[in-house]
């Protein structure tokens, strides 16, 4: 144990450290440097803790570091000797004094040029400081970083004092074995392979250089195939190639990983290489992938060059740019291949000049952090003109790069950077564009010369471009990069600001610019500028946009590209599909092609798939295989495969089968068989299928999957088949499903054949989406474990509640935290905590969210932003600091429904609970936990809404239904229309009640139309299409002949004609305008029967007919369509004459009420109501366009309609319908409104048989066909199941 005696305090400078297990020797060179006292530390040989308290300047001599000057412009620096690996730091504050630094940053260089900022968490610059003087912070560096120099810049400092710092570094010794490529030289190590080949080949050095292309080591394989490890503009390309072909970095056998690798500083590569799965790492960033090809390492040559390709004797057949840079630590299966070199041992092959130290050049770069960084560099007159060189590197498309500006007015002239390309002009104009693309974050080089009747720009690797200007009566005064404050007379107060990034190797007049004689202010002058770095920064390195978007950046921030994901938002993290058909189904969709991603916001990309929406919703995935394969000739030597690609990958299928109640595939097999053998004798089949788990299935048709053998097996005829068999089966068993491959090995015997059909697979409903809890008190929740999503996090739930507050969900960390919470009735929150204090989302609805009723909460956090949306409200969204923590780092467990301490649960329902695309079972954990019950009830109250055209919802205990028994429709939501073709002569007659008194009839919908009940705001529906006229579209007659019909008449018109029990008649004719075809008209009265003939849109042209009123239609008998049988004396002639001819035609969507005629008349084995003569069938003449026919959906968040938005369509009132007396179908709907007096005028003389009986009939309640309104009322656009977020 050894301690350094101090230096004399005179010195102002104290030393102090302690080491253990080495002797150390310091020696201390103390240089002043601007306002800094720059340290240099030589240490010998080995140490493990190292203290130092810098020079004393202006506190007590055992204090520690302060410079003169307090800014941002201050370091210490220390050099260690030796390159070193550093694993953490400390400091402390001044000794006895009010300084101390808050917040500082690092940096390190291997020469003390060229210094590079250490970042943790891949974008983290900064260090937390000190809260005081004394308290010591330590930080431990992850990574660790391998350095000779080490720098501590204070960013932050109290406000009260100055900077001050004590400093500690805790490292371990390097040990480093470098050798030095010069561009033409290369390195080959050949080995022996033993007989035991290795598990795998592993490949690891490290690298530095300047030049962006260069190859760092090359092996062929036996066939000419070969894996090329290459640095191709500054990132690190892996080919894979076969045969002689070219590498090519845009083909399918390139892997990239890094950027700005060409940056003279240390690199790491990694190489795995086992069989077909290879892995790449570059600075911890790794990649796995299958190689191409089928190359496995066992197939490659024993002998590998770096460096460059080095092949004696054989044929290279392409070449490539020779590494011009360092390579260190050289290791291939465990033998260090640069310690071989230096010993020459024979299996190192050396050609050219490579060298055993790193003699690289260094440059001094400097970086222009801001649009208002700025260096101003001095200009002399040469006789032949003046010339300006320098190289550059950004990401920026647009910044001034240089100016001049002659004193006295003369002209002066521009080098901008617009769009990515350089512009050479006279002030002001913009000049003309070179180069495009030169802001990729390469380094581009870029000459000016300057003379008095050309100015001159020419770029590496471009031809020289001339501008002939004026003559320039004198030299440039200045040279600038960036842009001056306004007012300088420079025109930087121009549009275009300032250049953004690294600019090297400036030279004026051929003299190259001291940058750090610059830094130390005694020549030219600067703003903001940091000096001896290159500080660019390639924010798409690695690709932060998921799913494949498409990453672009400027000096500041990356932006994604989305566009053909299937994804949105910032990351392109949110998925635009649903997970299921069922999760469509509840959006109100019906059936037709959409796209499925059933992971959501996972890794598995969306697919095609048809969605069936009955009341059950099926998913049905294709495959290529669906036609009858007829197999003929195979055998046990010679089997028939058959292998089906489906329209998903396999992980696509599987998901969706994980997520489905239920699977299910149709497997055909038929056999023709003279006695053949078709099974072995212990029953095990010729003949099998594959399924997902690319076991061999052999149960089929009357066997289960445990018998493994076939039903002839079971049946003990040892497969002898009669000569016809035909197994058909429906395979459903989940964990075997789908079906990828059939094998027939039993058909090569004469007159022996099989055939084989597979049917689509077929998944039905979705397990997650009604999966649910209902939690009771507020000291109750579930726990899940930890949520393990660092860089980008999603949360998406339903839930329903009376309560006024709750946390929904929890999740913490040592300091980072992720929790969700109703904090109002009116309030939403999303908080989050990655290391940059706590942030806060918060969405405020317009209506209380405590309604009992269904909401959908989704929030996500990732690395550029966090947004939380509720419903369909705006979402609110909160941008992530440019360079903070990216990183969430939790520990404990998930707390669902309330929190860790027992606090503020949540009392109410969740439903759908899923993070980051995976469910989280609610139902099983809440099955074991006291407070919380599996399930929820009381879907209705929110999805009730779905059920249209008077079908009724009905509660079930995992979802709901429409019940359409009373509704013209059918189908999940009672949608699709019940339509009928009608033939010649054909006639549908539906009774309503027979003549008895009411309280005889047991049928409480047949009493409501039955005695003189009035029948306030009654509705008869309907649609028709024809090219019949004169045409009985509706006749309904009554027990006191008493009548409605519609006729449509030969001139094309429509009449509604009424005859009441005292002969008061009311007839209207309303000709349709047939050409235009976007006009209501509505003939309409208060009192009496109306008829809405509707075109297609325009609200406004209403036409308005008043009927007698005071009339009552009474004791209601039946409903004819088509043909009048029995038309009785009590009719019109009109009536009669029409009602002779009847009905040919489409007839639509019949609802009276609540009675459906024309649904009752098709329905197998209807009641004695309906009676039914010629030829009428069930159709799907009346489903229109845009219907419920299959259709295609692409886009289906993007571009669907949304169910109860707060924007519905308008109900469909009816059926296209052909008016014209002349062939052709013109479209009209027609609906017959009901409306009856108020006031009713008894019918004496057909009162007697009732007065008895008369009992008053079920009030109604208004129309059943009003408009659906919000949910929420004031709520926009979350309203009815979009309020549950569908």
């Amino acid at each position: 144990l050894l301690r350094p005696p101090a230096v004399s305090p005179r010195r102002h400078l104290a030393l102090s450290g302690l080491w253990i297990g080495a002797f150390l020797i310091v020696t201390v060179f103390i240089l002043y440097f601007k306002d800094n006292f720059v340290f240099f530390f030589h240490l010998l040989p080995v140490f493990s803790h190292y203290s130092v308290f810098g020079p004393l300047l202006f506190v007590t001599p055992t204090g520690g570091w302060t410079p003169r000057v307090s800014n941002r412009d201050q370091w210490l620096q220390i050099d260690l000797g030796d390159r070193v690996a550093i694993t953490a730091v400390a400091t402390q504050g001044g000794y006895g004094s009010s300084d101390w630094v808050t917040s500082y940053v690092l940096m390190f260089s291997d020469s003390g040029r060229n210094w590079k900022l250490y970042r943790h968490e891949e974008s983290i610059a900064g260090f937390p400081g000190n809260a005081n003087a004394d308290s010591v912070v330590r930080h431990r560096l992850r990574p660790p970083m391998e350095a000779r120099h080490l720098r501590f810049l204070p960013s932050a400092w109290n406000r009260d004092g100055r900077i001050g710092m004590r400093v500690e570094v805790y490292g371990c010794p390097f040990r480093s074995e470098v050798i030095d490529f010069d561009g033409k030289s290369s390195v080959l190590y050949r080995f022996v392979q033993s007989t035991r080949s290795p598990v795998k080949d592993t490949i690891s050095l490290k690298f530095k250089t300047t030049q962006s292309d260069g190859l760092l080591f090359h092996r062929r394989g036996r066939s000419g195939d070969c894996i090329t490890l290459e640095l191709v503009k500054g990132r690190l390309l892996l080919f894979f190639n076969s045969g002689n072909a070219a590498p090519s970095p845009s083909g399918p056998d390139g892997v990239a990983l890094g950027s700005l690798l060409d940056d003279q500083h240390w690199h790491s590569v990694l190489f795995e290489h086992a069989r077909q799965l290879v892995t790449l790492t570059v600075d911890r960033h790794s990649r796995q992938f299958q190689a191409q090809g089928q190359l496995s390492h066992m197939d490659l040559d024993p002998e590998i060059s770096f460096g460059g390709i080095l092949a004696p004797g054989k044929s290279v057949t392409f070449q490539r740019k020779h590494f011009d840079g360092c390579l260190e630590n050289i290791n291939f299966n465990g033998e260090d291949i640069i310690d071989l070199a230096k010993r020459h041992r024979p299996q190192i092959l050396i050609r050219g000049n490579a060298s055993f130290s790193c003699s690289q050049p260094q440059s001094v770069p400097v970086t222009f952090p801001s649009s208002r960084s700025h260096l101003v560099l001095p200009g002399t007159l040469a006789q032949d003109g003046a010339s300006i060189s320098f190289q550059f590197r950004t990401w920026n498309q647009a910044g001034l790069l240089l100016s001049s500006w002659p004193p006295h007015g003369s002209t002066g002239f521009l080098l901008t950077l617009r769009d990515g390309a350089l512009r050479l002009g006279l002030s002001p104009s913009p000049g003309q564009a070179r180069s495009v693309g030169l802001n990729d974050g390469q380094w581009h080089s870029v000459s000016l010369t300057v003379q008095r009747d050309q100015l001159t720009c020419d770029r590496a690797g471009d031809a020289a471009a001339s501008v002939l200007t004026p003559c320039l009566s004198r030299v440039p005064a200045s040279e600038q990069s960036g842009c001056l404050p306004p007012g300088s007379g420079s025109g930087c107060e121009a549009p275009l600001a300032g250049f953004q990034g690294c600019l090297r190797l400036i030279s004026v007049n051929a003299q190259e610019v001291d940058l750090i004689s610059v830094q130390r202010g005694v020549l030219g002058n600067s703003s903001g500028l940091r000096i001896d770095s290159c500080g660019i920064l390639d924010r798409c390195s690695p690709n932060r946009c998921e799913h494949g978007g498409r990453c672009s950046q400027s000096w500041t921030a990356f932006h994604c590209n989305c566009t053909g994901t299937g994804y949105t938002g910032a990351t392109c993290h949110h998925p635009l599909y649903e997970q299921s058909c069922e999760a469509y189904k509840h959006r109100g969709e019906s059936s037709g092609r959409y796209y499925i991603d059933p992971d959501g916001s996972g890794p598995l990309q969306p697919f095609p798939a048809f969605c069936n929406m009955t009341d059950i919703s099926w998913t049905v995935m294709q495959h290529n295989g669906s036609a009858l394969t007829r197999v003929k000739g195979a055998d046990q030597e010679n089997a028939h495969w058959a292998a089906f690609q489906y329209e998903a990958s396999l992980e696509q299928l599987l998901a969706t089968i994980a997520h489905a109640g239920h699977c299910q595939q149709l497997l055909e097999f038929h056999c023709r068989s003279h006695l053949s053998q078709t099974c072995f004798s212990d029953g095990t089949p010729l003949s099998w299928w594959v399924g997902s788990t690319q076991g061999t299935r052999t149960y089929r048709p009357g066997s289960a999957p445990e018998a493994q053998m076939c039903a002839c097996g079971l049946a003990g005829n040892l497969g002898v088949f009669s000569p016809r068999t035909n197994d058909t089966a429906v395979l459903s068993y989940k964990e075997h499903l789908p079906v990828t491959r059939i094998v027939v090995a039993d058909a090569a015997r004469p007159s022996s054949a099989a055939a084989y059909k597979l049917g689509p697979l077929l998944c039905q409903g979705d397990r997650s989406f009604w999966n649910s809890a209902s939690f009771h008190t507020e000291t109750s929740y579930l726990h899940f474990p930890t949520l393990h999503a660092e860089l980008s996090a999603d949360v998406s739930f339903f839930f329903k509640t009376r309560a006024s507050s709750g946390v929904f969900l929890e999740n913490l960390g040592i300091t980072d935290f992720i929790s969700l919470e109703l904090r109002s009735p009116m309030e939403v929150a999303f908080s989050f905590d990655v290391g940059n204090g706590p942030c806060e989302v918060t969405v405020q609805a317009p209506a209380p969210l405590n309604d009992d009723r269904w909401h959908l909460v989704r929030a996500e956090r990732n690395t550029k932003e966090a947004w939380l949306q509720v419903d369909l409200l705006p979402p609110g969204t909160h941008a992530a600091p440019e360079d903070g923590h990216v990183r969430l780092q939790l520990n404990s467990q998930l707390f669902v429904g309330g929190t860790a301490t027992r606090q503020r649960g949540f009392l109410g329902c969740i439903r759908s609970l899923q993070l980051n695309g995976k469910t989280l079972d609610l139902e099983e954990r809440a099955q074991v936990t006291p407070g919380v019950e599996p399930g929820c009830r009381g879907h209705c109250s929110t999805y009730k809404r779905l059920c249209r055209n008077g079908g009724r919802c009905r509660e079930r205990p995992r979802g709901f239904s429409c019940d359409c028994e009373l509704s013209a429709f059918s189908g999940p939501f009672c949608t699709q229309e019940i339509s009928a073709l009608f033939g010649a002569g054909s006639s549908v007659t539906y009774n309503f009640h027979e003549f008895y008194p009411l309280s005889t009839n047991s049928s409480p919908h047949a009493a409501s139309f039955h005695g003189d009940m009035t029948l306030a705001g009654e509705m008869i529906t309907f649609s028709f299409q024809t090219r019949q006229t004169p045409s009985l579209l509706l006749y309904v007659d009554s027990f006191y002949d008493e009548y409605l019909s519609v006729i449509l008449a030969n001139n094309g018109e429509s009449h509604l004609s009424v005859s009441s029990a005292v002969r008061v008649e009311c007839s209207v004719s309303k000709p349709l305008e047939l050409e235009t075809r976007k006009n209501f008209h509505t003939l309409q009265t208060p009192m009496c029967w109306c008829l809405l003939l509707m075109g297609q849109v325009d609200q406004e042209a209403r036409s308005q007919v008043s009927l007698s009123s005071g009339t009552e239609f009474n004791a209601v008998k039946s409903l004819v369509l088509g043909k009048i049988l029995e038309p009785g004396r009590h009719v019109d002639e009109d009536t009669a004459q029409a009602g002779a001819r009847g009905f040919s035609g489409c007839l639509s969507a019949l609802q009276f009420e609540r009675a459906a005629p024309l649904k009752a008349a098709l329905r197998p084995g209807r009641s004695g109501r309906t009676s039914v003569q010629g030829p009428v069938t069930s159709s799907e003449c009346g489903a229109g366009p845009g219907g419920d026919a299959a259709r295609e959906h692409t886009h289906a968040r993007a571009g669907a309609r949304l169910v109860g938005s707060g924007h519905e369509p308008s109900r469909r009132c009816g059926l296209t319908v052909s008016l014209a007396p002349s062939p052709g179908v013109v479209a009209v709907s027609i609906f017959v409104l009901l409306c009856v007096a108020a006031v009713a005028v008894r019918l004496y003389q057909h009162r007697s048989p009732y007065t008895a009986t008369e009992a008053e009939g079920p009030r109604k309640q208004g129309s059943s066909v009003a408009v659906p309104r919000c949910e929420l009322g004031g709520q926009d656009a979350t309203c009815g199941d979009r309020q549950a977020g569908f």
